[in-house]
């Protein structure tokens, strides 16, 4: 289904063993040359399948999630990549689970000094390929379809900590309804979360404007900064400003 190679199997069967593959390792253990190595973790990097650092890499947890959320794949690149670059060093942050805030660690290499607080456990294998990021799970009931832990236990060790930024998603967008989700313990979660923030940065693709969820979230009034794409509506930017909301267009 993921169209995968032999050879890209047999480099995630050997990663997922946990030990540490530089790709010189790779190269000689599978008899092809670090160039064909490297075109290989490539393509697994783009699935999602694999996180890499420094010439060496480590498979990604729940690739299932990775490639279910492929819809909007270089929006949702592209919304992270923008999203990092607001962090700096020895910054503090919350990232929460969804498949956009995901992938903000991938650009966060370079940084250092960083905490970060998730419930997100897609977020752990960048931990283990980048040192200087510095990673809380909190507890809780871990729900595998959104590789994410919710409930109590998770809202009360939020409690614990404030940041300068959370970075967060939503599953709906309008403006008169605001931030919606399909699931109560989603959006308890980021209501948590967004509440320990001095900065709120919400990070949506431009499909998800007009939907509406099951569970509000919050009024778009909550929102510090948006980051999405070129598709989000024009009129609906010149509104959020209007509002005091910051939108940033991610290229």
């Amino acid at each position: 289904m993921l169209g995968l190679s032999p050879r890209e199997e047999q480099i995630l069967e050997k990663l997922r063993s946990g030990e540490e593959y530089p790709v010189t390792r790779l190269s000689e253990e599978l008899g092809v040359s670090a160039v064909t190595i490297r075109a290989d973790i490539r393509n697994l990097d783009a699935k999602g399948l694999v996180v890499r650092s420094h010439g060496k890499v480590v498979v990604a947890s729940a690739p299932q999630t990775a490639v279910r959320d492929g819809t909007n794949a270089a929006q949702k690149e592209a919304i992270a990549r923008v999203a990092a670059s607001l962090a700096t060093d020895n910054d503090c942050i919350m990232i929460t689970n969804g498949s956009t805030c995901s992938l903000i660690p991938r650009y966060l290499f370079g940084k250092r000094g960083l905490k970060i607080v998730t419930n997100s456990t897609l977020l752990l294998p960048y931990g283990r390929a980048n040192p200087h990021l510095h990673i809380t799970l909190v507890g809780g009931e871990y729900r595998s379809q959104a590789e994410a832990l919710v409930g109590p236990a998770a809202i009360a060790q939020i409690e614990d900590y404030h940041v300068s930024t959370t970075f967060f998603g939503t599953d709906g967008f309008t403006l008169e309804h605001g931030l919606t989700t399909g699931l109560v313990e989603n959006a308890q979660v980021v209501q948590r979360m967004c509440a320990q923030g001095t900065r709120r940065v919400l990070c949506v693709d431009s499909s998800k404007v007009g939907h509406r969820g099951f569970v509000r979230i919050m009024p778009v009034t909550d929102i510090d900064t948006i980051v999405t794409d070129s598709g989000f509506p024009t009129d609906l930017i010149s509104q959020l400003e209007e509002l005091g909301v910051e939108v940033i267009i991610a290229e």
